[in-house]
C-alpha cells in the first residue's frame, strides 16, 4: 500500500508545479493507480522566508498540520530556503523528507570535494551546514559560494522567474552564474533553489548539476511507493 504524499508548495508556484510534474514523471507506473497520491497546498501567501521568518514558520506548521488532517502520511516541501523551518513542519508528527539533506548526499555521491551552490542567502546557510555534515573525511565537503555581486544577480534572476520571466536572458544569466562557480573551483553544482531548474539544464554547464527538485522528487517516489 503506497503512502500519501503531502506537499507544502507555493514557494514559488511555478517551481511547485514543476516539482509535482517531476514526481509523476519519475514514478514507475503502467496505469493511473500506480502513481503516488498527492495532497498539495500551493500557498503563495506564506510570509516571506527572508524578512518574516517567524510568521513563515507558523504558516508552514499550520500547512503541515492541515495536510496531515487531509490524509497525508509523508511530507515534502519543494523550497530549500523554507527548510530553515523544518522543525515546525516535523511538529505535525509526520515523516518529513529533508530536501537539503537529500541533495547534500547526492552531491557527495558525485565524488566531488568542492561543490558550488546556487541558492538564496538562507539556502546557502543550510547548504553550508549540510555539506559540512556529509563528512567525506574529517573536513567534509567544501562549498564554493558566489561572490556578493553574483549572489545579488542570482536573486534578481530568481525574482524574475517568480514574475514569469524564463526567457533567454535569464537562462543565460543562470548559466553564467553556474559556470562562474565552476571557474572558482567547483567540481559539481547544486541547484539549491527550485527556480534554478526552470532555467538551467545539465547540458548548460561543464560539471555535474545536482537539481534539488529532482532529488526531492525521487526521494518522494521512494518514500511513498
Amino acid at each position: 500500500m503506497s503512502r500519501i504524499l503531502g506537499v507544502l508548495g507555493g514557494m514559488g508556484p511555478a517551481a511547485s508545479v514543476a516539482f509535482l510534474a517531476r514526481v509523476q514523471a519519475l514514478t514507475p507506473a503502467r496505469a493511473d493507480e500506480d502513481h503516488v497520491r498527492v495532497i498539495a497546498d500551493i500557498n503563495p501567501q506564506v510570509p516571506n522566508r527572508h524578512t518574516q521568518p517567524e510568521a513563515a514558520g507558523r504558516a508552514l506548521g499550520e500547512m503541515a498540520r492541515a495536510l496531515k488532517t487531509a490524509g497525508a502520511q509523508v511530507l515534502a516541501m519543494p523550497c530549500n530556503t523554507a527548510h530553515a523551518h523544518a522543525d515546525a513542519i516535523r511538529a505535525a508528527g509526520l515523516p518529513f523528507i529533508d530536501m537539503v539533506a537529500e541533495t547534500a548526499r547526492a552531491a557527495a555521491g558525485t565524488g566531488a570535494r568542492r561543490v558550488g551552490v546556487l541558492a538564496t542567502p538562507g539556502g546557502m546557510r543550510l547548504y553550508a551546514e549540510a555539506l559540512g555534515a556529509e563528512g567525506l573525511g574529517a573536513e567534509g565537503l567544501a562549498m564554493v559560494a558566489p561572490s556578493p555581486a553574483e549572489q545579488e544577480r542570482f536573486m534578481q534572476v530568481v525574482f524574475a522567474v517568480k514574475a514569469g520571466d524564463v526567457g533567454p536572458g535569464q537562462r543565460a544569466a543562470m548559466r553564467d552564474l553556474a559556470q562562474a562557480l565552476i571557474a572558482a573551483g567547483a567540481e559539481a553544482v547544486i541547484g539549491g533553489c527550485t527556480e534554478v531548474p526552470l532555467l538551467l539544464d545539465q547540458a548548460d554547464i561543464s560539471a555535474p548539476l545536482i537539481d534539488s527538485a529532482e532529488v526531492l522528487a525521487q526521494a518522494c517516489v521512494v518514500a511513498c511507493r
